[in-house]
């Protein structure tokens, strides 16, 4: 820890009145003595983990943290304010401040280390001596576990050594039982806990200690699996069977959750693992006093390995559809481009040509057109029951899968299109997981997977989607089909600026991807309109990488070096119908960048649909532009778009002066994460 920690990294007078503030005048001391080589890009990671998470705490404590390539070793720096600053603790402002940073690929000892101080974090006498430190270099020992003067002992008193800190903090707690409990007295409860966050670092390794404190006080055994950046080490399968109950307290998902099913549990996110452990711990007794336990041992679904603990059901269901539209993006894009460059090839009549398995002819271009053209056709034929298939697999894994496909293909058959494929999916996965919590004999557990839940819920998914809801999802597929046909003049534009808008607003997000969704979903019966649409949304797009990179060669004076270089990079990426190319940006100064590109955004997205441009492709990018109806009308609508995102940044930036904060080239540049102070 002493290789981490230095006099020179400790501020006992921080002056910082914003958890921005105070990040950047930490890091600027890590920028000093080297650990640190881009102080804007590590800020900008700092802000995207404090993003995902508020990194304060219950005692006053802030730890923000990150790991980062712009971080050459793992580094602590400490500040101790007088006035606190707000990181979000239920508690109110911290005055001990620990900015962690870990290098992208630290090793495992390096953040074994880091994992111990956060164990420290939770006791009181350490909080305690550091209040009281009066000078950087004292504080500093401290941290390194190095106290520059300590007390002579008392004789005849050895002192005991802290559990905590007598095994790796990467390790599970062998024991947290109350001492003194003999094998000769009643058996306690016994208590498996898991602990996890984002980044591994911090609040995994508080909240085990914080759990075994609170697991010692109330009388039981409770052993803690961290599973933290440093890897895990499985709790012994013995210990875990052994158990009467277990605690989730993670905001990644839990590995090998399955492991631990068919057992009362409690699922929280970390940080009540760390302010409410006591709680916690009576709460999974209360459970197995009701005899209440989790489900039975199966993996967890694939959107539940990707979510987030405490999820309202408006958030999982917008994660059961993306799983559904990530799974058919890669159909759509292959028979798209493949449809649209049998277009370019053989020309608008195309479609009409004989099946290339009665004719083809190799040295001739309508034949190859024609081949292209069909296995286009025959990929989008997919395009439904794929999206069905995998919304369903979003929310029941792989049972879900076959009645899935079943309801899309059917949604094809009676005509409800897109619309019927996002019903059918969630009909199928609905189903499997009602039949999933049926209790049934052991004896059939076997065959359930492979022949009951794929006979029974495609029997009940085909008798809705045939009998019940398919009719009147063709109906309104159809409605929605025809309105986009007739889109002209004021109608058109409009929608163009609410899609434009859509795609700008977080560049690659939720709603970027509902108005891509939408676009996509209207190839699937293709029409005058539908193609006006997916012109209109690729095109918006690329604005707001393109608009940054263009900012930034007019007036770099307004941005950071490493934002100058990333502005070279967004012409690429904005001509390639990458969105997100943009990101380093709004991260950055998201009140000044992300409305300035969705203004841009909604102009092209406009233009695009006044020019009525087209695209067959659905996909976005300069190597499109052969594909595209009226191309140089298609660019125009870019360009302009590209000139307001760029002109408004650029005024924005102007219009408020900014901290100026010394580079290593020398030059004075705007703060990275937006801390501005008023001329």
């Amino acid at each position: 820890m002493s290789r981490m920690i230095a006099a020179d990294l400790v501020d006992l007078d921080l002056s910082a009145d914003t958890r921005e503030a105070a990040a950047r005048s930490l890091a600027e001391r890590m920028v000093a003595r080297g650990r640190v080589t881009d102080l804007d890009g590590f800020l900008a990671d700092v802000a995207a983990r404090e993003a995902q998470m508020p990194t304060g705490l219950d005692g006053g404590i802030g730890i923000p943290h990150c790991r980062s390539a712009h971080v050459t070793e793992p580094t602590l720096a400490f500040g101790r304010s007088a006035a606190g600053v707000d990181f979000g603790a239920p508690d109110g402002p911290a005055d001990l401040i620990f900015l962690i940073a870990a290098p992208a690929g630290a090793d495992d000892a390096h953040l074994t280390i880091l994992s111990s101080l956060a164990r420290h974090l939770m006791d009181e006498e350490f909080t305690r001596a550091l209040r009281a430190a009066t000078s950087p270099a004292e504080a500093a020992a401290l941290i390194a576990g190095e106290e520059p003067e300590p007390e002579p002992e008392p004789a005849g008193e050895p002192q005991p050594q802290p559990e905590s800190e007598s095994r790796s903090a990467g390790e599970p707690s062998a024991s947290a039982s109350v001492s003194g409990r003999g094998p000769e007295a009643d058996a306690p409860f016994r208590i498996v806990a898991v602990t996890s966050c984002p980044t591994g670092i911090a609040h995994t390794y508080m909240a085990a200690e914080s759990l075994e404190k609170a697991g010692r006080t109330a009388g039981v055994e409770l052993v803690v699996e961290t599973q933290g950046s440093a890897g895990f080490t499985r709790l012994d399968p013995a210990v875990v069977a052994a158990a009467d109950g277990v605690i989730f307290a993670h905001d990644v998902p839990v590995r090998e959750k399955e492991r631990f099913a068919g057992k009362p549990t409690v699922d929280v996110g970390v940080k009540a693992g760390i302010n409410r452990p006591a709680e916690l711990i009576a709460e999974v007794r209360e459970k197995a006093a009701r005899g209440e336990v989790s489900a039975p041992a199966t993996a967890a679904t694939p959107v539940d390995r990707a979510g987030e603990p405490g999820e309202g059901y408006g958030t999982r269901l917008r994660k059961w559809l993306m799983s559904g539209v990530s799974y058919m993006v890669p159909f759509v894009a292959a028979g798209g481009l493949l449809i649209a460059l049998g277009f370019a090839l053989g020309g608008w009549d195309i479609d009409k040509a004989p099946s290339v398995t009665e004719h083809f002819a190799w040295g001739q271009v309508d034949s190859w057109a024609a081949l292209m053209f069909q296995i286009g056709g025959l990929a989008f034929s997919f395009l439904v029951p794929v999206l069905a298939g995998y919304i369903s697999y979003g929310m029941a894994d792989r049972p879900g899968l076959v009645p899935g496909f079943v309801g899309g293909a059917i949604a094809l058959t009676v005509n409800a299109g897109f619309l019927g494929g996002l019903v059918a999916g969630l009909l199928a996965g609905g189903t499997v997981l009602a039949i999933q919590r049926v209790r049934i004999p052991p004896v059939l557990r076997g065959i359930m997977p492979v022949v009951v839940i794929p006979l029974v819920s495609s029997i009940v998914v085909g008798f809705l989607m045939f009998l019940v809801v398919g009719k009147p999802i063709a109906s309104l597929q159809k409605a929605l089909t025809d309105w986009l046909s007739g889109l002209s003049g004021a109608n058109a534009v409009i929608l163009g600026v609410l899609l434009g808008l859509m795609m700008c607003f977080d560049l690659g997000g939720p709603v970027n991807k509902v108005a891509y969704a939408f676009a996509v979903g209207g190839l699937a019966n293709p029409n005058e309109g539908s193609l006006k649409v997916m012109a209109a949304v690729m095109a918006a797009g690329m604005v707001p990488p393109l608009a940054m990179a263009l900012a930034t060669a007019v007036r770099g004076r307004l941005f950071t070096r490493t934002e100058r270089e990333n502005g070279k990079a967004a012409w690429v990426l904005g001509a390639s119908f990458i969105s997100e190319g943009a990101i380093p940006f709004a991260a950055a100064d998201p009140l000044r960048v992300i409305p300035a590109t969705m203004a841009g955004g909604a102009v092209t997205g406009a233009l695009s649909m006044a020019f009525e441009c087209t695209l067959r492709a659905p996909h976005g990018g300069l190597f499109v532009l052969p594909l595209t109806g009226n191309p140089l009308l298609y660019l125009l609508a870019i360009v302009a778009g590209t000139v307001v995102s760029a002109g408004l940044v650029i005024l924005l930036k102007g219009a408020r002066r900014t901290a100026p904060a010394v580079e290593p080239d020398g030059e004075s540049a705007q703060a990275g994460t937006g801390v501005t102070v008023a001329a």
